[in-house]
Formats: C-alpha cells, structure tokens, sequence
C-alpha cells in the first residue's frame, strides 16, 4: 500500500509532512504488547506518540514504483521553494543516511550508519534511511530495519518490506527532492573509490566527503602512493600487479632493487581498490607473494594488486582529519593520532601479524590502542602535520582518516622512487625517524568505539558532536542548505540538560566489564546502554567499569570512567588506559596535545565560534573498590544499571551485595541470578513445568575435581594428560545415558556462550576435557569434528560441566536464488528442510517479578557451526537473527504458544526486570526445550533483544527500551519503599 499524506490525500513522495498516521492515537493497554506501556506516565506516552509518528515517515510498507508511475509532488509544497521544500521558520535540515553497497565492507557500512542514526538525529534534523544491496538495487528503508545484523540478515528481511527504485535515475530524482544533503557511509568499492560521487553530483546531490576526482586517486592504494611521492611525502616502495604471468619477472626484480631475499623478503600484499583491510596479507618472497596475488585476482577481489615493503621495524598508527572551515576556505586538522600495537598471541603464527580486517572490526586482546601514541612529539606532530598536508594536496573533503607508519630512522628502505625532493628532506623525515603513509580511507568506519570517535572523544568532541561537526562543513559548501545551529553541535559534557537541575536528574551508575569469558561483550553491551541513556535529559548516567583483576569480591576494583576511555575495545585495555592517564610524565603530554588540537578547532573552524563547542575539562578516571562503589552509588542514590555478563554480574553475588546496601539494580535479585547462573538447578526447577509443553535436555553432571582425582563412574581420568585415555568407552557410556548420538558440553556456571561445543566422537571428548583440565583459553576453528568458530574457554577451572543430548534441529539458511538443494521459501530467500521440526530460539522477557512478558521470538541462524559462537551472538556484522519468525517456518498459534510457555519459565525461575531465554522451539506445537536463562543479557547494538524490542507495536526502540529497563528498577524501589 503507498504511503498516504495527511496533507494532501495522494500517494507523496516529498511531503515531510506524511506520517501515514491517524489523528489520535492511544498506545495499547489490552493486547500482549500492552503491558510493556502500563505504567508509563502521560507525557512519556506523548513523546513515544511523537516518536512513532514520526519514524513512520522514516520508511513504511509501500507499493514498489515504476519509472512510468512517479509520485506526485504534494500540493502543500511551494513551487518557489528549493527542492520542493515547505516555507517553514526552523527548517529542519534532511539528511539521507545511504548504507550497504557492493563491497566486502557492507557489513561494516550497516553498523557504521546505525550508529550514525543513533547519534545524529536530532530536533533540527531528520534522516531518511537508504539500502543500497550488492546489484546496486535501492530501497527506503524505516529505523527500525537499520537494526538487523549482517548483510544476510539485511537482505532477507528487505525482501517485500521496503520501497525500492528500479533504476539510480529514479532514485537521485527522489533525492533532490526530499533530501538536502547526503551522507553516503559506504564503505569500499562505489563508496569510496568515486563510484557514488560521481552519481550524487551528476544530479546535483550534495553529499558529505570527498569529490568523486578526488576520491578516484585517494583510494586506489598504488594510484595514491604514486601521487603522494610526486607531491614529496615519504612512501614506501610498492608494485602493481595487473596480470600475474607477465608482471612475474618485473617483481623478481623490483625484489632485487628493494634488497629483498627472493625466497624470503617479507611483503604485504593488498588490493588496491578494495578498503583499508579487505584482502591483506603478508607474504614471504616473490613466490607466495605472486600466489596470494592470483588468489585477489580470482576471486575478483580487485583487479589491481599492490605487492607493499613490509614496514621493518616501523610502528603503526591511524589519524583521523576532520575539514576545518571558516566560509570557503578550508583548514583540514588532524586529531590526536592511534598507535596500534600487535600482539600475536601463541597460536597465531607469523602470518597473522597485521591489522586485518578482523583485528581491525572485532574486540581482541590481539591488538592494543595508545591515544595519542607513545611516540616522540616530535613524530606526533609530524604525523598531524603530514595528514593535514596530504588531505589538502589530494583534494578531500569534510573528514577522513589516514593510516601509516613510524620508522625508525636507522630505516634502509629506499623512500619515495621518483626522486622528489632535491636532495632537502621529504615529508615525513625526521631526525627521531620516519613517517609514511600508507592507506587513505575517505569513508572511515563509524561504528561506537571506531577510531573516529574514539580521537574526537580525546579532544572533546561527543558523537554527536563530531557528526555535527562533519555535516557542518559538508553543509556550508552549499547555500542552499539550511545551517545547523551551532548551540546544538553537542559536546562531551555531564548528560542532562539545563531543564532538569543537578538535584532533580536521577543518577544512574552503568556497570560493565568483570572477569568472565564474555568481559569483552560486557564491555560493548554497557557501552550500548550509557550512550543511549545519556540522550535522556533528566538523567545523569555515569559509565564504571568493573576491573578484570583485583582480590576478593569486595576489594575488586571499579573505575569511573571519563568518555574517552569507554570508547576502547577491551577491558583490558581500558584499565590499561585508566592507568596510562594517572601517569604523570603521559597525562601532561596527552593535555599539551590535547590542548593544541582544540585551540586549532576554536581557530579554524566556525563549528566553535560560540566558544562552548568543545569541552575543556579533561577529566581523569577513578578507581574504587567494589565496596566503596557501591557506598558512592547509595549516597548518590543511584540506579545501578547491570551490563556485567557472567561472573558475579551473573551469579546473585553483586546482586545480593547491591540488595542488602538498598541500591536498586536493573534485572533479577540474587536468588534468580543464582538459580539461572547453575545450568542443573534451572533444569531441576524447570521440571514440574513437564506437563505444560516445557522440557529440559537430558544431561548428566561431571564433577571436575572429582573427576580428575578419582574418575567417575563413566571412566577413569588418571590417563587423560599422558595420552592413554581410553575415550571410547567413556563416550559409549554418555551416548547410552543420554540417548543421543552427540553430545552438548557446556560449564554448568558460566556464561551462555563460553565452553559451549558440540562433541560428536570420542577424540572431541578428550580433545574437550583436555582443554578444561590444561585451561586452554580457547579451541581454534578445526578442533572439533563438527564445523565450529572459535570456541572461548572458562578463564577459571571448570568445577562442574553439563553434558547434554544434542537437540538435532536442521539448519536454517539465508539462501540465494540459485541455491535449490532444499526446500526453498519466502522468495527463494529461506532454506530450511524441516525434518526435526525443532529450531533453536532466542525470547526476551521484561517486566515485574511474576509478571513476566515475552517478546516475539527470534529464530537462531547459525554461520560458523552448529553452536552459537560469541561472536555471532552479540557482534555487529555476524550472526543472523529472524525476529519474529517467519509464517514459512512457525505459525502463529505456535508463536502463542512459545511465548505463553516462556512466561511460564520465566515467572518460575523468578525473573524480572530483563533476560533473555534460549530454547528450541517446536515449530507446529509451540513446545519448548529449554536450554538456558540469562539473567543479564546481551544489549550491544545489533543484539536480538534490540531485535524483538523493535518488534513491538509501538516499537521500543534501544534508549526508550533500555528507560523501560531502568524504570522497573525504579518501580521495584518505590514499592520496596512503601513496605
């Protein structure tokens, strides 16, 4: 159905004013989703009224358009105004977000342009949402689709439920008329290389980032290479390979006049025209050199490929440069750079010492970040000076980021081949060393933690801020466009706002971190939360992490957190940077640098001419102990909101100490923390609920200690560490016991993902409890018979492992037309052979104890294996999550029925608050097997309660979820009050 303007009465394209919504509205009170909205106040259901109104403008179900059928200009809109444009007051500036693309990077462009949404809608600003999918097809696209998680995901659930273009034409037409600036965050091929600049300028679009001319050069990596040489920068030695049979012998000798060993010289190889770490490796000598060349070839990855000197000796970092302006005149500044420091762990040899595109995208303890590096400052000045340089002389716009390297100046690579300079040093040569880049993003990624606010954060800029800073400049090359009110370019500064007074903003203390295998998950989850909750203005939300290390469960260490250290991808390393900071010699060099960034911003860019654009104040982190932390959140009558998974975040420990200072916390007391965090005990408690259609795997219970003591009655241990475990019988005696050909391992107290594997023979048991009893932290993809990811093992021993049946589902998968060995539905899109009958699902539930609500079901599609890694669980850009489930798969009544029976689980174990309920579902009875309750889950960006939160009529969506979350905290308070 078109979507219909209130104004006009005909299908609109161009009226901002089509809402697609009634003239009252009242938010359910009767059906299931009422009850989620009972106890919101008056002026909360306004503002969620105006909310949903307005997002229905974002993207609703409408008829596919046809060159022949254009829409009709609404009959509100001036004929005079720009671009069809109301003549409105405070016009509000409209932004189209334009995400996916061809590249292997779309995954990434999806996260980026979620967390541009996020943190760039504004009250003088409006995003409307576009798709672009790998054949260059466009779609509308709502917020709410921005959510999914992987370009699978993406693709199947856009599939009849946008309005797409048949042609670009169609689609920049549509444009300049409903759009006045576009910020293109693609990624990659035809985001990056000029491909879609080209198109926007073409038809008169403008856009946020660099000429397509401009972005031609920048981004072909030896193109670059050779331009910056001509203009005198120091670069390293680099080889095109076009056709391997003929450039062979040219790379023999260009080895040679490298001085590189042939057999052995180290090289990296990379696509020239494929992202900043799509497709880059290292190799050793001409041979492996030219073989990983034909492999980019091939697979089509890029037909150019760049053979680069490896940087011997040379430290890396990256630079962000935003495109300072003062009317037409642009100043560009560079930001306080990031070092990036491998290190390569035991089990990655000598290949994997690069920054992939894993490493780069992925939270690793493979990898620390300095901000600003722990360089000379001397070479830190040079690397700003240098990428200021380089954006002006290639010509780009707005903001970039530039990679490179810091030699030593000892160095014998043979800098910068054509000669340049005249016997006066090049750019980038310095008596401490050398620098040199290598790669130029002009699209750098903008997920939460990317360098891109990780650097701003660092001189002061909030997200918002330094969007609006991005789409400030981009803005003010065009007249025609409305300006921003620079009042509004936000600042890092206390959440809250000059309508609520300090005493009157309700403080909320946003813990993460801990000691757990998902410490790291943690990490994004509380991130997640503190950057939505902060949006709302009578809060006061403050960010703790709780230390990895320390002694005994009181005297753990917690640390208040500044905004800048939130933004790092480990815990580990935001403790490391916690005491980087507190460093003397470090902290007065970090402000000196600090310092000089922001005089050049506040000098050269009109963004800071009010003079409050950026925040002075550098603050510095806190650490406490747990038991002094929680005091501070009594005396501040705080809400603790939970984002600590697994550990005492999970097992009632915090809980309980939070419950008897009388601090209220979001999620389950310490008795349902408890009982969910003891895999057994939740099945024994599961037990009477037999009969109402909800069951639990059969498993038996493996004493470790005992184990390796004693044995068991299932075999003998004492052989397990000198290589004479007798596995078989062991083996022969679980399958018998559980009645089941394959075996479900898992710790019996740890998180929902941690050494969980599926065992299908008898080496993956002795391969399995080796690694418990050696504590192996992880088993690497091929250690198993079955396909796997990696597998993240406890950090602690393992006291007492479940082993359960294997519930045998059959796969289902996100196929493509071409793909006809299963029975294929839903558009060719979904595979799924349905054998079994049984899925594995993921519900959350929410409310007050005994009166839990479950949220619509998603449906688990694995990619990596036949058990959930972390990974796919909670990370952006892996995973795929089909919420709620498809007709093709589940019917209705047996949704009902899942849902009813989840409530049922989650009242019996004395949930509430929030959790999350993992199960295999029965897809024509509704019946469940339950696998395991989380009493903390995950709340990262793209996590599957975000999913089901969205799923919602009216949708909740993250900062209104996660108020929702923290006010049942505040209500459970209130009552605990009165009694």
């Amino acid at each position: 159905m078109a979507q219909l303007c209130m104004s006009c009465s005909i299908s609109c394209a161009q009226c901002v004013k089509a809402k697609n919504a009634p003239e009252s509205f009242s938010l359910p009170v009767i059906n299931r989703g009422g009850r989620l909205y009972e106890d919101v106040t008056s002026d909360e259901k306004q503002r969620i009224l105006k909310r949903s109104v307005e997002r229905l403008a974002v993207g609703v179900l409408v008829a596919k358009i046809s060159p022949s059928r254009r829409l009709p200009v609404c009959r509100r809109m001036g004929l005079n105004s720009p671009k069809g444009r109301t003549q409105d007051v405070n016009p509000k500036l409209r932004v189209g977000l334009i995400c996916g693309g061809p590249s292997a990077e779309r995954g990434i462009s999806l996260n980026s342009a979620r967390s541009v949404l996020d943190h760039l809608q504004a009250e003088d600003i409006e995003i409307s949402c576009y798709y672009l999918d790998p054949n260059l097809q466009v779609y509308v696209i709502s917020a709410i689709q921005m959510y999914s998680n992987t370009p699978s995901d993406f693709d199947y659930k856009i599939d009849g439920m946008a309005k797409s273009y048949l042609s670009f034409t169609e689609f920049l037409h549509q444009l300049r008329g409903t759009t006045d600036i576009v910020f293109p965050v693609l990624h990659g091929k035809l985001g990056e290389d000029g491909g879609i600049q080209r198109m926007l300028e073409s038809a008169g679009v403008p856009f946020i980032g660099t000429s397509a001319a401009a972005a031609s050069v920048a981004f072909d990596k030896f193109a670059a290479a050779e331009e910056l040489g001509r203009l005198g920068f120091a670069t390293l030695p680099s080889f095109l390979i076009e056709d391997t049979g003929a450039d062979a012998n040219s790379l023999v000798q260009w080895f040679d006049r490298n001085g590189l060993d042939r057999s052995r010289g180290r090289v990296v190889v990379k696509p020239a025209r494929a992202g900043s770490s799509v497709g880059v490796s290292v190799a050793f000598g001409v041979e492996q050199a030219i073989e990983k060349a034909e492999q980019l070839l091939a697979e089509g990855v890029d037909e150019r490929v760049v053979v680069e000197l490896f940087a011997e000796g040379g430290k890396e970092f990256t630079a962000i440069v935003l495109d300072s302006r003062i009317g037409s005149t642009s100043h560009p500044i560079t930001l306080l750079p990031t070092e990036v420091k491998l290190r390569a762990p035991a089990d990655v040899d000598a290949d994997g010492e690069i920054f992939d595109f894993r490493k780069k995208y992925l939270p690793t303890s493979q990898v620390v970040f300095h901000t600003p590096p722990q360089f000379p400052l001397e070479a830190i000045g040079e690397i700003r000076r240098g990428a200021a340089k380089l954006f002006q002389l290639l010509g780009l716009r707005d903001f970039a980021r530039v990679d490179g390297w810091l030699l030593p100046s000892s160095s014998k690579i043979n800098l910068n081949s054509h000669g340049v300079g005249n016997g006066d040093r090049l750019i980038g040569q310095m008596d401490s060393g050398i620098v040199v880049f290598s790669d130029i993003n002009l699209m750098s990624g903008m997920e939460q933690t990317s360098f891109l606010f990780q650097q701003a954060a660092k001189v002061g800029l909030s997200h918002a801020g330094i969007l609006r800073a991005i789409l400030h400049c981009a803005s003010s090359r065009s007249a025609q466009i409305p300006p921003l009110k620079a009042e509004n370019i936000q600042i890092i500064q206390e959440s809250g706002s000059d309508e609520y007074s300090q005493s009157e903003r309700k403080k909320v203390f946003v813990l993460f971190g801990g000691d757990s295998s998902e410490r790291q998950v943690s990490l994004i989850s509380g991130t997640n939360v503190w950057l939505n909750l902060r949006t709302h203005k009578e809060l006061d939300v403050s960010p703790w992490l709780l230390s990895p290390k320390g002694g005994d469960q009181e005297n753990k260490s917690v640390w208040a957190l500044p905004y800048s250290l939130v933004l790092r991808h480990t815990v580990e390393e935001v403790v490391e940077g916690c005491m980087e900071v507190l460093e003397p010699n470090t902290a007065a060099i970090g402000s000196i640098l600090r310092e000089q960034v922001q005089s050049e911003l506040t000098e050269h860019s009109s963004a800071w001419s009010t003079g409050d654009g950026i925040n002075l104040e550098d603050e510095k982190p806190r650490e406490l102990t747990l038991k002094e932390w929680i005091q501070e959140a009594k005396d501040n009558d705080a809400v603790v909101f939970m984002a600590v998974h697994g550990g005492i975040g999970e097992n009632g420990s915090l809980q309980k100490l939070l419950e008897d200072a009388r601090v209220p916390f979001t999620g389950s007391g310490p008795e349902a923390s408890r009982l969910c965090m003891d895999k057994a005990a939740t099945g024994r408690a599961l037990a009477p609920l037999f009969e109402t259609g909800v069951f639990t795997a059969r498993r038996i219970v493996l004493n470790i200690h005992e184990f390796v003591e004693n044995g068991s009655e299932y075999g003998d241990a004492k052989s397990l560490l000198d290589d004479t475990f007798a596995s078989r019988k062991m083996w022969d005696n679980f399958l018998d016991d559980l009645q089941s050909t394959s075996i479900c391992v898992k710790p019996a107290a740890d998180g929902c993902s941690t050494g969980v594997a599926r065992l299908s023979c008898p080496e993956d048991l002795e391969v399995y409890l080796k690694a418990v009893v050696e504590r192996v932290p992880r088993l690497l993809p091929g250690s198993l018979r079955e396909a796997h990811g990696i597998i993240e093992m406890p950090e602690s021993l393992t006291e007492v492992l479940l082993l359960e049946a294997f519930v045998e589902t059959d796969a289902v998968m996100v196929a493509s037309a071409s793909n006809s060995s299963t029975e294929v539905t839903s558009n060719c899109r979904l595979s799924w052979e349905g054998k079994s009958r049984w899925l594995e699902v993921t519900v959350g539930v929410v409310g007050r104890k005994g009166e839990m609500y479950a949220l619509n079901p998603s449906i688990t599609v694995k990619e990596s294996g036949s058990i959930l890694c972390l990974e796919e669980k909670f990370q952006g850009g892996t995973g795929i999550n089909l919420t709620p489930p498809p007709p093709a798969l589940v019917s209705e009544e047996a949704i009902k029925g899942c849902r009813r029976r989840i409530e049922l689980v989650a009242n019996k174990l004395g949930l509430e608050g929030v959790a999350r309920i993992d199960a295999f579902l029965h897809a024509d009875t509704g019946e469940v097997i339950i696998i395991e309750a989380n009493t903390v889950p995950g709340m990262t960006p793209s996590t599957v309660l975000i999913h089901q939160a969205l799923a919602e009529q009216p949708p909740l969506y993250p900062r209104m979820f996660f108020k929702k979350v923290l006010d049942l905290a505040l209500a459970k308070q209130a009552e605990m009050a009165k009694s």
